[in-house]
């Protein structure tokens, strides 16, 4: 809500395992405001939110907190790295808070970096590595645990066209090779044409729908 206007009504929209769904707008629009009723992180006021059969508001905070980190991944306009720990640290960080041991772990971050093509930099920190590079490993971070969705919030937007173009290539390449569904919020219209289904944002209503062809 921003008063009494709501940030996002009328929106319905629903995924398949491995799908990848685009959600395009003007900057408030209430795309990014959505993509967080989705994921659990904002409450809605009415109708509801379901995964997997369950609705999101009718579980405990443990529960839904347990969620978004195990089945859950996030992707953010500038990556959201921590400078503190290096690059495969970073990439570990999902299954160490779900419990797993640190050499496990970083043996599947260093999997996943190695599709990525940046196992050379795993035992970099973020300073040390160029903007597209930390993008990919905001996409190896939120696709390490192999979550059911990731929600990306203009996961490009902060990149040049061309290095644009390669994280997101590997994005959804990895995405859905593993079948993790995307929600993918973007303001860029060719970013959109690579999803399997097209939504427009405008005021707050989800004005358009689209089923890419494939």
């Amino acid at each position: 809500m921003y008063g009494d206007t709501p940030a996002v009504r009328n929106a319905e929209i629903s995924l398949r395992r491995g799908e990848v769904a685009a959600i395009t707008g003007q900057s408030g629009s209430g795309k990014s405001s959505l993509l967080y009723c989705l994921a659990g992180v904002l409450p809605v006021a009415r109708g509801e939110v379901r995964f997997e059969g369950r609705v999101l508001a009718e579980m405990h905070d443990e529960e839904l907190s347990a969620l978004r980190r195990e089945r859950f991944g996030f992707v953010f306009q500038y990556g959201e790295l921590l400078p503190e720990l290096t690059i495969e640290e970073n990439t570990a960080l999902p299954l160490r808070l779900a419990g797993q041991r640190k050499a496990p772990a970083l043996a599947a971050a260093g999997e996943v970096l190695g599709r990525l093509g940046l196992a050379d930099l795993r035992r970099r920190r973020p300073s040390q590595v160029s903007g597209g590079q930390s993008q990919r490993v905001a996409v190896a971070r939120a696709l390490v645990h192999q979550p059911a969705v990731v929600f990306a919030d203009e996961p490009t937007g902060s990149l040049d066209s061309a290095n644009a173009e390669a994280v997101l290539d590997e994005f959804l390449a990895l995405a859905r090779s593993q079948g993790t569904a995307v929600v993918l919020v973007t303001h860029d219209q060719q970013v959109a044409t690579r999803a399997d289904s097209h939504y427009t944002m405008r005021d707050g209503v989800l004005a358009a729908r689209a089923r890419e062809a494939r």
